[in-house]
């Protein structure tokens, strides 16, 4: 649970987002927020926090082709 509140902030943080912003958005209460960023605890429901994990997550980018860097203006 602590490295998934510590995945959690950060990614918060990378977002930009204050707590009460992050609170307004995903409709979970600023307390429980707090108190998940403070402590780690939080309710998890249908024991999914293997899959609950992974959208902490940053995603990598996979490059496959040359198209793919000139899709993303890598190349020009």
């Amino acid at each position: 649970m602590l490295q998934l509140k510590n995945k959690f902030k950060q990614r918060r943080l990378f977002l930009k987002f204050t707590q009460a912003g992050l609170s307004v958005r995903s409709g979970v209460s600023l307390g429980s927020l707090k108190r998940f960023e403070s402590s780690g605890q939080i309710s998890l429901v249908l024991e999914c926090l293997d899959d609950f994990t992974l959208l902490a997550c940053t995603k990598t980018q996979t490059i496959t082709s040359i198209d793919d860097l000139i899709k993303r203006g890598k190349i020009k």
